[in-house]
């Protein structure tokens, strides 16, 4: 069997259409039904069905669906062992907003010039859900921010960047008192439900500072443009560049709050930690070439 007919109507199925899961693929809507008719040909049963203007998997299909991750990650990691260590084969990596906008993008050029046998999936997500992707098999590795509890011995970690957290406010706003200004001001959130803004929620309490809060968000680049128009100040990781442009922010660095960790977790035990120990070894040279 082909694994890429198995792999083609998985994303039928997902897409609910085959046009769709074509364009996903880059391929032509016969191309894919094509690859659809093959699997439904070696498997001898059919695993679409039409209803409406979209398309649904049949009974034999759902079963065919419920294995299908289980055989292609199997297929994945024939592919490494077969590699007899050398770095190839799929490698699924997770990573927050910040860390694909500004420490990834260098990193995936340098891994895929390096290691051209490696084939990269990216999964955007939160800290804590990539953390529990890591955990439970179904990513190879993550950055992300570290967490505030230990770390298991099944996962290592490898911090890249430490991030200073910052007062951000716009000009003309007195911040001598930092905490006298996040007080006085209208105060925007960085998310609790992140593992950055419980780092904040730690500080305010530590402090016992009592915010005017208006607002709550996940996106640090969101945040930084809500302060630099004077809706508020904020306390914000020094997240690694890009930052929003034009922004004319004051910046203070908070020396009493926690650092911010960011770094790559992965599994201690793995049939693709040859690629997973590429990828670390090259997100290592960008920590020892990063004066941030």
């Amino acid at each position: 069997m082909d694994t890429r007919f198995l792999e083609s109507f998985v994303a039928i199925a997902e897409c609910g259409s085959i046009a769709e899961a074509a364009r996903r693929f880059n391929l032509t809507p016969a191309a894919m039904s094509q690859r659809l008719r093959a699997l439904e040909t070696e498997l001898g049963h059919k695993l679409i069905r039409r209803a409406g203007r979209t398309v649904r998997p049949t009974a034999s299909g759902l079963a065919v669906l419920r294995h299908a991750p289980l055989v292609l990650g199997s297929i994945e990691d024939l592919r490494s062992i077969a590699a007899d260590g050398e770095p190839a084969g799929r490698l699924r990596i997770g990573a927050t907003a910040t860390v694909l906008s500004g420490i990834l993008p260098d990193a995936v050029a340098r891994l895929g010039a390096s290691y051209p046998n490696i084939e990269l999936f990216l999964q955007p997500g939160s800290s804590a859900a990539l953390y529990q992707g890591v955990l439970d098999g179904d990513l190879d590795a993550a950055v992300i921010v570290r967490p505030h509890f230990a770390i298991p011995k099944s996962l290592n970690w490898l911090t890249i960047r430490e991030e200073f957290m910052l007062l951000i406010a716009a000009h003309g706003i007195d911040i001598t008192d930092p905490n006298a200004a996040i007080m006085s001001h209208p105060f925007i959130r960085y998310d609790r439900n992140q593992w950055g803004g419980q780092i904040v929620e730690r500080y305010l309490q530590r402090h016992h500072l009592k915010v005017q809060e208006w607002l709550e968000l996940d996106a640090l680049d969101a945040i930084a443009s809500m302060v630099n128009k004077g809706l508020g100040v904020a306390i914000v990781p020094d997240w690694a560049p890009p930052w929003p442009e034009g922004l004319t922010l004051q910046r203070h660095k908070l020396t009493d709050c926690e650092i911010r960790e960011t770094g790559v977790l992965w599994s201690s035990s793995s049939t693709r930690s040859a690629a997973i120990n590429a990828f670390v070894s090259i997100c290592s040279a960008s920590r020892d070439g990063d004066s941030g």
